[in-house]
């Protein structure tokens, strides 16, 4: 009833009601006709209870946008929960892959000392092969010279004997030899 009376303040106080002609409570001017018509409308949504209908929209659309809010929240968390779990993975990956490096740089400079190692042992072994080939060299060279020494002075030995002894000598030496070749057979 208050709304209504209110309306109608309303509607008694405009300025176009002034304007109209004659007497305003009169169904013959427009301007009270459209204040009625006005009230009985407000009446009318009043009565079919279009107010709590549109209350019951606007509570209704409030709760929609309350559980979609609460749906990106949701959202927004478990995205927040996927993006540190993908951060963990990255900084573990990122470990791993440290350690690989790492690891691999380890064994690289293991390698090299054993490379290093090997090599060394191989050239003090080639180097053993070189003097044992020298000395092998050496020795074979020393006989060489021993023998040809030996060759030089029966040579020499045989050729002072040859012109310093004569025949007799000879046949006597020859004669001795071949019984002290005997002797040593027997």
């Amino acid at each position: 009833m208050k709304i209504l009376n209110t309306l109608a303040a309303l509607a008694l106080s405009s300025a176009p009601a002034f304007a109209a002609s004659g007497p305003f409570f009169s169904l013959a001017n427009t301007d009270f006709v459209v204040a009625i018509a006005f009230v009985i409308f407000i009446a009318v949504l009043v009565y079919l209870k279009v107010p709590a209908k549109v209350a019951g929209l606007l509570d209704k659309r409030a709760t929609d946008i309350q559980a979609e809010l609460d749906e990106a929240r949701a959202l927004r968390e478990e995205a927040q929960s996927i993006l540190a779990t993908y951060e963990r993975k990255q900084q573990e990956v990122s470990e791993q892959a440290d350690h690989i490096v790492e690891t691999a740089k380890a064994e690289a400079s293991r390698a090299a000392e054993q490379a290093k190692e090997d090599i060394r042992v191989s050239i003090a072994r080639r180097l053993q092969g070189a003097e044992d080939q020298i000395a092998s060299a050496q020795a074979a060279a020393i006989k060489d010279v021993r023998d040809q020494a030996i060759a030089v002075a029966v040579a020499a030995a045989s050729d002072v004997i040859a012109k310093g002894m004569s025949a007799k000598d000879a046949g006597a030496l020859i004669d001795a030899s071949i019984q002290d070749v005997g002797e040593k057979l027997h």
